[in-house]
Order: structure tokens, then C-alpha cells, then sequence
């Protein structure tokens, strides 16, 4: 009995000592510190609930994991979406109109490995907010694309936009949808079993009008033809315009109906 005593004792010491180490280590691999220089420099993060972060704490498909950025604050300027331990961590960067009246936004998105999420909003002021969410997920960045590469240029850039009822008075709520590939480099055609080149959608501008409602910036840790949910405060305008870009060079865009969707 007192040997048993003695082997439980020892391999809850043995527990201990590795759930130490893998702590000292997350925080030495800590990766936030230098990316918050990176993408904004020497300027205060102020963590609170100016923008608040909805994720999965464990999200059932990590190439496809739902984030929301919801903004307490009207009028912010930008609010950027960072996957802190993916290979391209800037996830996307959204630029919004003076006049947008954004209160949310929604998308899908990789993870490659049990991460930080982190939300940062700038408001009209200049300041910074943020706020942080750990989400358990891997894999996502290399995951197999859900359509063969023919199919996916063969419908490369076509697009969808819905528009649904907001409870938010005096503001409606949409969704757009495109059809891109958003290949990261780092996934196998499972038919040849060589790597697919990254190619994936860096920029996308939707206006009502000649007014823009947000500017999105970025990369592969976009899913699979992205999308974006949103709200918006109209402004009169008959049609939205959404232009999108890849890292390819290649262009595409299509007018919508406002306020009947498509």
C-alpha cells in the first residue's frame, strides 16, 4: 500500500512539473507582445469592452471557426481580428465609413493550433481597445479544401449577398458571401499530393453608394470563401458594391440591390 502511496505521490509530482513547464513555456512562446509592436507599434492596448470577442471555446471544425466582433462604442474607426499563433496571425483588418454605423461583424475563420484570439478597436479618439479569447482548435490552416481546385476556379469570385431584418432600429443587417478557394500553402492536393499554392483574398470594399460601409484586409486565415456578416446604417443608396482582391492580382466585383438582397 505504501508503495502505491509512494507511486501516486510520484507521478502526481511528475504531473506537476510538466504542467509547470508547458506554462513557463506558453509564456516565454508567447507570441501577442511582438505582434502588438508589429502591427501597432509602441501605442497603448487597453483591454476592455469597447469590442467584445464571441468565439468557440472549442470549435468543432477548425477551418471554419465562427468569430464575431460586436463594438459597444459607435463610430470606431478600424477593429482588427488577430489568430496570435497562426502562420499569418492578422486575420483581418476592417477599415469602417464615417457614416457606417457598423455595430457588428461577423466571419469564419482557420486556426492552425490552440491560440489567442485577440480584437483590437480603435475608436475616433485614436485610442486603442482590446480584448482576448483562447479557443482550442488545430489544424485548420492545413486542412483539405471541400471542393477540387478546377470546380474552385471555375467559380472563382462569384459572390452572394442577403439581407436579413435588424433588431436594431434604423439599421439593417447583411451578408456577403465569396466564392475563393483562400488557399493557405499549406494544404496537399489530395490528388497529386503536392502542396497548393497560397492564394487568397487580401482586400475587400463594400460601399452603398459612393459611401463605404468597411474596407477588410487580409489573409489565410480567412476560410474558404469568405463571408461576412454585418450591420450597416443606410444611407439612401440604391445599390451595394462589393469589390474584392487576391494575392494573386485578380479582381472581381458585383452590384447588388440595397435593401432586397439577392
Amino acid at each position: 500500500m505504501r508503495g502505491i502511496t509512494r507511486l501516486l505521490r510520484r507521478a502526481a509530482g511528475v504531473a506537476f512539473l510538466c504542467l509547470a513547464a508547458a506554462a513557463r513555456a506558453e509564456t516565454a512562446d508567447d507570441p501577442w507582445p511582438s505582434l502588438a509592436h508589429d502591427l501597432f507599434a509602441d501605442r497603448a492596448l487597453k483591454e476592455d469592452s469597447t469590442v467584445e470577442l464571441e468565439a468557440p471555446k472549442r470549435a468543432e471544425d477548425a477551418a471554419i471557426v465562427p468569430v464575431t466582433l460586436r463594438f459597444t462604442v459607435p463610430g470606431l474607426r478600424k477593429v482588427t481580428l488577430v489568430i496570435d499563433q497562426n502562420p499569418m496571425p492578422m486575420a483581418g483588418a476592417f477599415t469602417f465609413g464615417d457614416k457606417a454605423g457598423v455595430t457588428f461583424i461577423s466571419t469564419r475563420v482557420r486556426v492552425n493550433s490552440y491560440t489567442n484570439f485577440h480584437a483590437v478597436a480603435e475608436t475616433a479618439d485614436g485610442a486603442l481597445h482590446a480584448q482576448v479569447k483562447f479557443v482550442k482548435a488545430a489544424g485548420g490552416c492545413s486542412a483539405p479544401a471541400t471542393k477540387n481546385e478546377e470546380e474552385a476556379k471555375a467559380h472563382l469570385g462569384e459572390m452572394k449577398y442577403r439581407e436579413f431584418k435588424s433588431p436594431e432600429p434604423g439599421l439593417r443587417e447583411a451578408q456577403i458571401m465569396i466564392r475563393h478557394p483562400n488557399s493557405s500553402g499549406m494544404q496537399m492536393d489530395q490528388l497529386t499530393h503536392l502542396y497548393i499554392p497560397a492564394r487568397y483574398v487580401d482586400r475587400v470594399v463594400v460601399r452603398q453608394g459612393d459611401d463605404v460601409i468597411f474596407v477588410m484586409e487580409g489573409g489565410i486565415s480567412l476560410s474558404e470563401n469568405p463571408a461576412f456578416r454585418f450591420s450597416y446604417a443606410p444611407n439612401g443608396a440604391k445599390t451595394i458594391r462589393v469589390e474584392a482582391h487576391d494575392s494573386k492580382g485578380e479582381s472581381f466585383s458585383q452590384e447588388f440591390p440595397a435593401g432586397e438582397g439577392s
